[in-house]
């Protein structure tokens, strides 16, 4: 058979079973259990038993138990109110207030968590009315949860550049630090873009009194004292790893440590909490190395039916185009995460993508970024973006349309941030090259 009738009916039913009600993982492993046997039969469980064996067994993917479980006691426990309080306390009067206190919590909650998801949904149940309360504009009040929502995959720990890196055969060492630049520009940006809108129509943020929560300098210096043991998960992650002092994996143990500790100091650790938390990070970590192991099963199943032979020499074939190659690389992934979830398309275009990238000669680490923000603001890109269900099943009152509306701009404002590393790739790339 054709290597590209196996290859486009491959993606067709993938796409189908993505477009389906059934589980991401189950739908993934059952178009590679069926590949397998119309390729070469029941011999082919060989191969699978043996891609199984070898995914189940990389090392460096125990860091995303880790983190996830750093997230989970740091949500459950109720810590997050304490980190809400301390910034608030930092910002004084100004422009948009709550709309600063928005990035700025999504910030420092991306370095905690990393989940879009779990960020636009804390966000939307607890700031979300209190802006409405204040006279904010809705939309701009939704289109900044879900902008700020979209950089905990960017910045690190995030689970999703550990999948990425360990499919794309990347450091996850170095591709965590490279996710920092992007993601702070990514968060200037969308204040330079706030504050414009701001100072363009000042109704949108309704200057009032009661918003003026500081309380001198001692009030100041008690919201630094608040933070403190949050910086230092932090410290304890993106430092040791920035040092070259502690691998992803170490950090991320230590990462976990660090969240039980700032749980007893907030009197917010309990043995219950604590198990709640290993059992959601249990359920979530089983899902993502189940569709690991089939992400890397497609992999073998291109080189096994001369797919990935054909695209090398496709790739081959624009090496005097790089640019052009990376344009067509970079829209697809961006148009298909209208329709389909960010991590299944990743699962699929990684294994087409890398032996690309490599045929051209394009550094993998600023390409993978690259892919990497497409898919997070595929999140907030409608029709089907995840983080935009999040945010509306906590705010029942506003509908779907309004969502997208308000997505829209800022989805704007991360293409802005693509060209950006495009043109700039030290935006990206100079952090991991200092930290070597």
């Amino acid at each position: 058979m054709e290597w590209w009738v196996i290859l486009s009916g491959s993606l067709l039913l993938l796409l189908a079973a993505f477009l389906s009600s059934a589980p991401l993982f189950i739908g993934f492993l059952a178009v590679n259990i069926g590949t397998v046997l119309l390729i070469s039969g029941p011999r082919g469980f060989i191969l699978v038993a043996n891609s199984i064996f070898d995914s189940a067994n990389i090392s460096a993917l125990s860091a995303i138990p880790l983190f996830i479980l750093m997230g989970e006691i740091l949500t459950r426990s109720g810590s997050v109110e304490n980190l809400f309080k301390s910034v608030d306390g930092l910002i004084g009067r100004m422009p948009g207030r709550q709309y600063v206190l928005t990035v700025l919590i999504s910030v420092i909650f991306g370095a905690l968590s990393g989940a879009a998801m779990a960020v636009a949904a804390m966000l939307g149940k607890s700031l979300y009315p209190t802006m409405r309360e204040r006279g904010y504009d809705a939309q701009l009040s939704m289109g900044a949860i879900l902008a700020g929502a979209s950089l905990a995959p960017i910045i690190p720990p995030s689970v999703l550049i550990v999948v990425i890196a360990t499919l794309a055969d990347v450091s996850i060492g170095q591709m965590l630090i490279a996710g920092v630049g992007p993601g702070l520009v990514a968060a200037l940006l969308i204040l330079v873009y706030i504050g414009i809108r701001v100072a363009r129509n000042p109704e949108l943020s309704p200057a009032q009194p009661q918003e003026d929560n500081s309380t001198g300098l001692i009030g100041k210096l008690n919201s630094v004292v608040q933070l403190l043991p949050f910086s230092l998960i932090i410290f304890s992650v993106m430092g040791l790893i920035l040092l070259g002092v502690a691998t992803p994996s170490e950090a991320a143990a230590g990462g976990v440590i660090g969240s039980i500790f700032v749980a007893m100091i907030y009197r917010k650790f309990s043995i219950l909490m604590l198990r709640e938390a290993f059992a959601s990070a249990i359920q979530i970590t089983a899902m993502i190395m189940l569709i690991v192991v089939s992400s890397n099963l497609f992999g073998q199943l291109l080189a096994f039916s001369g797919s990935t032979r054909q695209l090398v020499e496709f790739g081959a074939s624009l090496s005097d185009s790089p640019n052009m190659l990376l344009f067509l690389l970079l829209a697809i992934v961006f148009v298909l995460c209208m329709f389909i979830d960010q991590i299944a398309l990743m699962l699929v275009l990684v294994p087409i993508y890398k032996p690309l990238i490599e045929a051209v000669g394009l550094d993998p680490l600023w390409f993978w970024i690259l892919v990497l923000l497409n898919l997070s603001v595929g999140g907030i890109t409608p029709p089907f973006g995840y983080t935009m269900f999040a945010l509306k099943a906590t705010i029942p009152e506003v509908s779907l349309s309004q969502v997208y509306r308000a997505s829209w701009p800022f989805v704007g404002v991360f293409i802005v941030l693509m060209f950006l590393v495009t043109i700039f790739p030290p935006i990206a790339t100079y952090l991991p090259s200092i930290a070597r």
